[in-house]
Parts: C-alpha cells; structure tokens; sequence
C-alpha cells in the first residue's frame, strides 16, 4: 500500500502545483487518511517540497484506530499546539512561498492563524482537489466496501430471525450496531435508523422507544465502517403474516423506482439522470412533493460523499465509483418504505453495477 498512497500525493502534487502552489495543507480527516494511510486526530498531512509530514498531537506509539501511517510519510508530534500552524510554520522553513488550503474544512479563525504565523507564505485555496481524486476508488478500495456490505448484510439478516414484536426502535438499533462489531466492523458507519408503524420510511429517523407491532412497516437503515470505508443498506419489511393492500401497492411502487435507479448507473450517465430515473417512478404515482432532496450518494472514506444523486447535480458518473440508491416514500401517520442499496457502478461489459448489498428486496412478513 505505500506505493498507493504515494502515488495518490503525487497526483494531488500535479494539481496544486498547476495552480503555482509549492506546498499544500491538507487537514479534512477523510482526505488526510486518503493521502497518508491513517488520519490520528486532528491531524494534517503537509505534502511539502522536501518530504511529506504528518502532524498530529499524539505521541507516535499511540494505536491510530484506523491503521497506521505509510511510511514514507514523516510523523511529527505537535505538544501544546495546532498541528496545521506548525504545518504552515514547516512548509515556510522548506523554502516555501506558498501553500495550498482546504478553505472549505478550515474555520475563519484558523485560516487567519495561519496567515499570522507564516506572513511570507502565500495561502491558496486547494479547492476540493483530494475530494476529486477520492471519487473513483480503485480495486482495493472496493474490496473494503465489499467487506463491510457482507457486515451489513449478516447483521440484518441476523436480526430478521429474532422475535422482533414488542421489543422497541432502540433496543432494535442498538442491537444492530453490536451485531455490526461482532461480525467485525470498526463501528456503524452513522447512526442506524429503525422505524416502525408511522415512524417507518422516515429519512433519518432516530430510534425512539415506540414498540412493534404486528401489521407494522418496520425500515431499518443502517452502515459498517470497515478499515475506514463505509458502506449503508436499508429494507423495509411488515410485521405479520398479511400486509395490508396500501402496504404491498406502496412497497412496490418504491421498489420499481428503486430499480429504475439502480438500472440507470452506468459510466458516463449524468447524476441527474440517475435521480431522474427513480424519482419520475414516484412522481407519477402523485409522491413527487414528499420526495427526499437527492435519490443516492457516493460513499468511501465518509457516508456521505461526491457525488450526489439529486435533480440539480452536475457531472456525470466514472467507472468504480461507489453510489447508494435510496428512495422512498413517508405517508405522516401512517409510515412508509425505504430502499436502499450500496453499489459500484461498472461498464455493462463488466455485468452492470455491481450490488454490494445483497439482503433480499423481497416483501417480507416477519
């Protein structure tokens, strides 16, 4: 893996020396583990002139949750300071006379620290270059998003076998996440949601302590973090042996758009379309008002990454670039139905996306 990381800092290098920068200062999290193989906390990765540093303020035995730092790049432990000024402080004694930021992760405050404590330098805005780099993950990536789908799918599928009526969201939840540890996951990639009744198909909804019920919708949405990737899965099922017509007709309709998205991944097809394929689905059949704001996402290092499935998006979609498919539909008072999947988008020669999440999308009574 060194030489991957490596090579990952010499592409950001090709990028902001361009724009006439000697030096960058990378300090989002995600695109400091990216770049130099684990992030400690509050840590900052300068990608200097003369070598590549890594700043933190934790002494260098200390076990980095998220795996240790390449090699190659220097480790240096700040006592008492901001790691990012003394990166600044660094990049100046290198012989700098400029230096690249992320002015999008940095507080105004902390920018004009920097430019206090190194006056000579130049601060340029290194943009969302390490983002950039970060959306198509290579082979090795997607096998870690692999890994943690396999977590997701067992933890579900665990709970599914359970006696589920009576017991609450939380208890529900907080289950999920233990099962998700068992089963060897770093932790849950955000917090699981668990809805039942009218809670069900909520976006984002937080487990409260309403209980199951038979003839209940019960959606679940949640995610593994496995060596830093994270990947999410969400299903909706009933509870009972019959659901009801409005259950079955709502189940499918969220179903049919769901596939529609996922049929529409492929390289070369624009974010919006892909939204637009599942989202028609449910404005046709009169749900287009309630609609969530984007239909999927990418995922890697966050849960939440570029690019965005949504009407307004731009660009369009690379080979092995990872994305969730979600829509869904909330009926207030009554609940409703998530779909979610995590997938890789792939050529067709290659077979079309690949799922990664595979715990049926059938209709279940439980």
């Amino acid at each position: 893996m060194p030489e991957v990381y490596a090579a990952r800092r010499e592409r950001l290098r090709d990028r902001f020396s361009v724009g006439g920068s000697a030096t960058a200062l990378v300090s989002r999290p995600a695109n400091v583990r990216y770049l130099a193989g684990a992030a400690p906390q509050d840590a900052v990765l300068l990608v200097g002139t003369d070598e590549d540093v890594l700043l933190c303020t934790g002494p260098p035995d200390d076990e980095f949750i998220d795996g240790r730092p390449d090699e190659a790049v220097r480790l240096q432990v700040v006592s008492g300071g901001d790691p990012a000024l003394a990166g600044a402080d660094l990049a100046a004694a290198q012989g700098a006379d400029s230096l690249a930021v992320e002015e999008h992760h940095l507080t105004v405050a902390r920018h004009r620290a920097l430019a206090h404590v190194a006056p000579r330098l130049r601060l340029t805005g290194l943009g969302g270059a390490v983002e950039q780099l970060r959306l198509v993950k290579d082979e090795d990536e997607i096998a870690l998003l692999r890994i943690g789908a396999e977590i997701v799918d067992q933890a579900l599928s665990e709970l599914l076998e359970s006696i589920l009526v009576g017991r609450t969201e939380r208890h529900l939840a907080l289950e999920l996440e233990r099962r998700l540890i068992d089963h060897g996951a770093d932790g849950p990639a955000f917090t699981t949601s668990v809805g039942t009744g009218p809670n069900s198909g909520r976006p984002g909804h937080r487990p409260t302590d309403r209980r199951v019920e038979e003839g209940d919708f019960l959606s679940v949405c949640l995610g593994a973090t496995y060596r830093g990737y994270r990947c999410e899965i969400g299903r909706t099922f009933v509870i009972g042996t019959s659901p009801a017509d409005w259950q079955i007709e709502l189940y499918d309709l969220v179903f049919a758009a769901q596939r529609a998205g996922r049929q529409a991944l492929a390289p070369g097809a624009a974010c919006r379309d892909v939204d637009r394929a599942a989202r028609q689905v449910l404005d046709s059949a009169g749900y287009g008002g309630g609609l969530a704001p984007s239909t999927g996402h990418g995922v890697g290092l966050e849960i939440d990454e570029d690019p965005q499935l949504a009407p307004t998006a731009m660009g369009k979609l690379d080979a092995c670039v990872p994305v969730t498919v979600e829509p869904g539909v909330h009926l207030p008072g009554r609940g409703g139905v998530r779909i979610d999947d995590t997938l890789v988008v792939r050529p067709e020669a290659d077979g079309g996306p690949e799922l990664l999440t595979i715990t049926t999308k059938e209709l279940l009574a439980l």
